[in-house]
């Protein structure tokens, strides 16, 4: 740090108290959490100059990195058509453009025909007749955030409703256009969330509305071409732990309501032919019971934890929806997640030994399941991931899913389901990556030792030429909660890490969901911990195996992954290097403390509830990262945040970069303390694509710098 470095911000201390069960807590930084404060933005305006004077040494590198992202694009490129009725619908990027155009075609006999049966089309080449459904680089023009919340077609193909959110703060503005002039007919609904559904007779729009704490509390219809004030409430939610969202099903019968909390769930059924009837119940709602349901046209399929904790596949009939019949459960180390029903098959989605994957099960005529001729779809990579892609069409016959691995660009394939051979699956598209040959890399799955004897699964990734030598820079992702799974999937990103050599890895800890039920169960509540000390087991391991060196280790999360990486800093601030956390969900106990802020109640399932237990209290207290900042040498931290991120509020990470500043004692000169805050933006940062390029450019290239990796091998 030169004289002309600017000192870091120190914003003032004004003490407020919390006391909770006997317990005061003197937080000097709660002040900041109002963003309409002149002097909460100024301060955040003071960090974002410092975090521009510290890194500005970097300006070449990011630049650089932005060239090399940008070179591994195909910028004028497309999707797969997908088939919805008589056309087919495509997304086209174009070189230059943040945000794509969204086309369709009729269907007729003398489209030129590609793989499948689905028209070959060219990036850049319009088809005859190709209509520009909605372009959303014009849509955007003058906006610094743009973000589509939906994209929904009518039964009819004539009319679309679609869903836009310009501050980032997920609250959108609906808008419904005609397909034949591209008129606008409506867009007096705004402030909802997501979800949209047409009615069948297309003459209304079903759609969710959040409460004052962001949470999907109430589903409304809206007659199209009326004032919004006329719109009627469906259905209400009144349980702040659960949030209510629903979905059309695909034979376009029924919209499917279901209301959830992290272990028990509700649904009802509403007929899209009679849009004003009221929602029907199917089997209630009991403590810890969590289902959900599919429309299979003569009967429900449904997917539940009834006494089987990987879940099972279960049938009922359309009179009595509450009778469910196990069809198919999970076996030992699966977990079943969802179902998707067509009218000659349908497919399970399911988890199993740490990676995701897809069983299709054909229906015979009578519409049962042919259990003896399902099918698992693999490829037989030690990585790869199946999950299905779009598939909207009721009465198709294949299927179409997408296979991925750290080192295979999304693949969409198609496989036939139902015929006596079982043919191979059609490759339709490989996303191509310009400047990349796979067989430069090597993944693999390694596994670490947690610290109660638990194995932890790892993905790993790295140059060939890489050897386990004990030198290498390394990079671990992490993020463990709400059972989410980070399965292995391409991220172009991150050649720019590989050819500087840099070995990269993802720790599959507890608290998510990569190896079933359980899994998740022992990362959360009173077992939170374990997730924290899985991490760090996964990094001990990568160190002693010498796949990276003990001081050139860097780690991310974002979110509930931030929360991670504040509490490992605290656990073993001597493993890591540097720390990038993204809009980091540090100041927990806080924040699960206050009801009244954005979906706590509901995060008491996953988190505890500390203000009735003391236990949870205490518990938490014990991990939340920003009052557990200790006196010792630290990693190199740069948080981010955005102003209008409504997941997790900007103060979180500027109270903890605040509080690491005081605190800490390493050099940081050194080892810089940096706070980003986006303006402008939400929970995923900015919008548009070169624009999220040079926001991960700047976040990786002071990555880059830490580990001591700026340079190609």
């Amino acid at each position: 740090m030169t004289s002309q470095t600017p000192a870091a911000p120190r914003p003032p201390q004004r003490p407020t108290e919390r006391v909770f069960h006997g317990d005061t807590v003197v937080d000097p930084y709660e002040w900041m959490r109002d963003k309409n404060d002149p002097e909460v933005v100024a301060h955040l305006e003071a960090e974002n100059a410092y975090a521009d004077a510290r890194t500005a040494h970097l300006d070449g590198l990011r630049e650089t990195l932005v060239k090399e992202f940008v070179g591994h694009l195909q910028e004028t490129d497309l999707s797969v058509p997908v088939r919805r009725g008589n056309w087919w619908y495509i997304t086209r990027t174009t070189a230059g453009h943040d945000y794509p155009a969204f086309t369709r075609v009729a269907e007729q006999p003398d489209l030129p025909r590609g793989a499948g049966g689905v028209p070959a089309i060219e990036p850049g080449v319009e088809l005859p007749g190709e209509q520009v459904v909605l372009d959303a680089q014009a849509e955007a023009e003058g906006e610094e955030f743009y973000q589509l919340g939906g994209f929904v077609p009518s039964p009819e193909q004539d009319l679309l409703a679609y869903a836009v959110d310009t501050a980032g703060d997920e609250r959108y503005t609906v808008r419904i256009k005609d397909l034949g002039d591209n008129a606008i007919l409506d867009e007096s609904v705004t402030g909802v969330g997501y979800g949209l559904a047409f009615s069948a007779d297309q003459q209304w729009l079903f759609y969710a509305r959040v409460d004052d704490a962001w949470r999907q509390h109430q589903i409304w219809r809206h007659r199209i071409g009326t004032p919004a004030e006329q719109d009627e409430l469906v259905i209400e939610e009144p349980d702040e732990r659960f949030t209510i969202g629903f979905g059309r099903s695909r034979d376009g019968s029924t919209l499917v309501i279901q209301s959830a909390s992290s272990t028990t769930a509700e649904v009802w059924l509403l007929d899209l032919h009679d849009p004003t009837s009221a929602p029907q119940p199917t089997a209630g709602r009991r403590e810890g019971v969590d289902y959900s349901v599919e429309h299979a046209g003569d009967r429900l399929l449904v997917v539940h934890n009834d006494g089987i904790q990987g879940f099972a596949l279960a049938e009922a009939t359309l009179e009595d929806p509450s009778a469910w019949a196990n069809v198919v459960e999970a076996g030992e180390g699966e977990r079943i997640l969802a179902v998707d029903a067509f009218a000659s098959f349908v497919a399970l989605e399911l988890r199993s030994e740490g990676l995701a994957g897809v069983r299709v099960i054909p229906r015979a005529a009578d519409g049962d399941l042919d259990l003896g001729a399902a099918r698992t779809i693999t490829h037989g990579g030690e990585l790869d991931t199946v999950e299905l892609s779009a598939n909207p069409d009721w009465e198709q016959t294949a299927l179409r899913y997408e296979l991925g691995s750290l080192l295979t660009p999304v693949t969409i394939a198609q496989v036939e389901v139902g015929t006596d051979d079982e043919p191979e699956p059609t490759i339709l598209r490989r996303t191509p990556v310009p400047n990349y040959d796979p067989e430069l890399y090597v993944e693999k799955r390694l596994w670490a030792t947690a610290a109660d004897g638990t194995q932890i699964p790892v993905s790993l990734v790295a140059r060939r030429e890489v050897s386990a030598d004990g030198t290498n820079p390394g990079y671990l992702y992490g993020y463990g909660s709400y059972e989410t799974s980070v399965d292995p999937s391409f991220v172009a990103s991150r050649l720019s890490m590989l050819d500087r050599g840099v070995v990269i890895a993802i720790a599959h800890i507890r608290g998510g969901g990569e190896m079933g039920r359980a899994w998740y169960e022992h990362g959360k509540l009173l077992e939170k911990k374990n997730t924290f000390s899985d991490f760090v087991a996964v990094a001990d391991h990568l160190v002693a195996e010498g796949w990276v060196a003990e001081d050139r280790l860097a780690a991310e999360g974002r979110s509930a992954g931030g929360l991670l990486m504040g509490a490992i800093t605290n656990l073993a601030p001597h493993r890591f290097r540097a720390v990038l956390a993204g809009v980091p969900f540090v100041d927990a106990l806080t924040t699960i403390l206050d009801p009244s802020l954005p979906l706590t109640v509901g995060e008491w399932e996953e988190w505890g509830n500390p203000v009735d237990s003391e236990e949870v209290y205490r518990y938490m207290k014990e991990y939340t990262p920003y009052e557990n900042v200790r006196a010792e040498q630290y990693p190199a931290i740069f948080a981010t945040t955005s102003l209008n991120d409504t997941r997790v509020f900007f103060v979180e990470p500027a109270k903890w970069v605040a509080r690491l500043r005081e605190t800490v004692t390493s050099d940081q000169a050194e080892r810089p303390i940096i706070f980003r805050c986006e303006m402008v933006a939400g929970h995923g940062g900015r919008s548009g694509r070169y624009r999220n390029f040079e926001q991960r450019a700047d976040e990786l290239a002071w990555l880059l710098d830490q580990i001591g990796a700026t340079e190609l091998i």
